[in-house]
């Protein structure tokens, strides 16, 4: 009985090694599993590691036999991203930013972790967070001194999984194959399409997965894909495996039970526990139905509206302020529509007293009942100042709540209906602060050939310019310059031709007296990362720098210290790309 148990056992072992060792578990190829020792010999012979005493004279005779075919063959330093030994996660090659795959070699890791968790508490804005992603998503050597490859590793998740770019996160776990080592931001991605009901796109992560899953809950994901998918067979094999490991989870094993068939009873327990735990709880259970309340996560509030899974606001009672409560607090999280919770406020009933006296008497009422008044008496007045206050007192009753972002699209509707010219000055900070008009139409530059930061001759960090070209058109400007006494030189100008010199364009010397240069504007520690080659490091001090300010909105002389580093690093790409950003005019 011992021997069946552990032939079972090796078994199992033997198919589930053939499972996760393969790209795909429904591969069609055909495994003899009886010769899989007598194949692996096969393998290790061919490729010249088969063990004992022939190992070292074979390995010899290999290289004897490269050097004999290969007379003009030449040994280069193993440094390359081509080579197999070298392990590195990003999905930008170096040359594509002009960085270097060293780029992180030369930082120190309290350094780094200490940046980091300053940049983790910023806002960033959008022209910051391009950076820092370049930053991290650029395959490079690991830093080693006082930090681990996992470390560094759980940095980049970090800031991906605070950054929330989902598409970005796909494609870094997908052409890395980095679940086991990215655990927490792999969850982090599934959890976050299955909340809102795409269990196709949650799944789809483990497609070009080609290594043995050693996360437990990836693992149970996986495994409920596989069943989803109409691979029961191989689901249930995985899960038998598990269990014979050591797996134990009796809510996801009868669930999965369930699934496969081998019980009809519906257990209509619900664990909140994981996203996924409630998932199967929905999916086994035909007749699901689930209240949620203020203990409930925002994971599962937004899953229940994806699902369509909340109560009907024509069901809910405006007496049941505790459920309008938690409604409340769900639109605040963006996983209720602002529109069903204003609609529940015009199902209140009030007096024309209250109604014509709504600045005064919501405040005899609670918070919720108060809202509704103020909003029906909004819709009713038809004097646009009047209105104004009224919505900036709406607007401080739900902060006082802490419920700001939950009017947020129906305020802008009120706003955008207004004209501009007409608020007053007492109510303007109110008016532009929550309008927040979106133009993300990208500005025309607009040259003015009378300023020289300003004119055609930028175009050459667009690569439109040759060489010799720009050399004597900046010349030439730059002596139309020195005869006009009136011409007042900015610092962008200098910011213009220090990049030039950069370049290795040459400019007369007889026009450096037109301007000064303070070469001690560069922060101290930046310029020690740019003495020490810590190239990464001094990108993300300069992303830090940035934070939540737009580029082209930065005071000169930030831009100009900015600029100056890049300078020194050569990392032109993206010194051309900020360059366009705070030189033209823009219209």
């Amino acid at each position: 009985m011992r021997n069946s148990k552990l032939l079972n056992r090796k078994f199992l072992l033997i198919i589930f090694l053939l499972f996760t060792s393969s790209k795909s578990l429904s591969s069609d190829k055909p495994i003899d599993i009886w010769n899989l020792d007598e194949q692996q010999n096969n393998q290790n012979s061919v490729s010249g590691l088969s063990t004992g005493e022939n190992n070292n004279s074979l390995g010899k005779t290999n290289i004897y036999k490269i050097e004999k075919n290969n007379e003009k063959f030449n040994i280069i330093q193993d440094s390359t991203l081509n080579s197999r030994k070298i392990k590195i996660t990003g999905l930008y090659d170096p040359q594509d930013y002009d960085l270097d795959i060293n780029m992180w070699s030369n930082s120190d890791g309290d350094q780094l972790k200490n940046l980091f968790g300053r940049i983790a508490k910023l806002n960033l804005s959008e022209d910051a967070s391009e950076l820092m992603n370049i930053s991290v998503l650029t395959n490079a050597h690991y830093p080693k001194k006082n930090i681990t490859e996992k470390e560094f590793l759980r940095l980049k998740s970090d800031w991906l999984i605070k950054s929330s770019n989902l598409d970005l996160i796909e494609k870094y776990l997908k052409k890395n194959e980095i679940l086991n080592d990215n655990p927490k931001l792999s969850r982090y991605f599934i959890d976050h399409y299955l909340s809102e009901f795409k269990l196709k796109k949650a799944c789809d992560i483990f497609s070009n997965n080609s290594k043995p899953i050693t996360d437990e809950y990836l693992s149970k994901f996986n495994i409920y894909c596989l069943i989803d998918k109409g691979k029961p067979e191989e689901g249930q094999l995985i899960l038998d495996l598990k269990k014979e490991l050591g797996f134990e989870d009796k809510y996801f094993e009868k669930k999965i039970e369930y699934l496969l068939g081998y019980s009809s009873k519906i257990n209509a327990s619900v664990s909140e526990k994981s996203i996924l735990d409630f998932h199967l709880a929905h999916k086994t259970n035909p007749n699901f139905e689930f209240e949620p309340d203020e203990k409930t996560s925002k994971i599962i509030w937004k899953y229940l509206s994806s699902a369509n899974l909340l109560s009907s606001f024509k069901e809910i009672e405006i007496t049941e302020l505790d459920k309008i409560s938690n409604i409340e607090k769900a639109v605040h999280n963006k996983n209720y529509s602002e529109n069903e919770l204003f609609k529940i406020y015009m199902r209140f009933q009030f007096n024309i007293n209250q109604l014509l006296n709504a600045k005064d008497s919501y405040k005899s009422l609670n918070n919720i009942e108060g809202r509704a008044l103020l909003y029906q008496k909004i819709l009713l007045e038809s004097e646009m100042i009047e209105k104004l206050r009224l919505l900036k007192i709406l607007k401080k009753l739900f902060e006082k709540d802490n419920l700001n972002a939950a009017f947020d699209k129906e305020l802008k509707k009120f706003l955008k209906e207004m004209d501009p010219t007409e608020i007053p000055d007492n109510l303007t900070s109110f008016y532009y602060t929550n309008i927040k008009i979106d133009n993300n139409s990208p500005n025309e530059i607009k040259y003015n050939n009378e300023i020289l930061y300003q004119s055609k001759l930028i175009n050459y960090f667009n690569g439109d310019y040759a060489k010799s070209k720009i050399e004597k058109d900046v010349n030439n400007f730059l002596k139309k310059i020195k005869k006009n006494k009136k011409y007042s030189f900015s610092k962008k100008d200098v910011i213009f031709l220090e990049s030039l010199k950069a370049d290795g364009i040459k400019i007369s010397e007889k026009f450096n007296d037109l301007y000064l240069i303070n070469e001690n504007e560069i922060p101290t520690d930046i310029q020690i990362m740019i003495n020490n080659n810590e190239s990464g490091a001094a990108l993300l001090r300069i992303v830090e720098v940035i934070g939540q300010d737009r580029l082209e909105r930065m005071d000169e002389d930030t831009i100009y210290f900015i600029i100056s580093a890049l300078n020194q690093l050569n990392i032109d790409s993206i010194r051309n790309k900020i360059l366009f950003k705070v030189l033209p005019l823009k219209v």
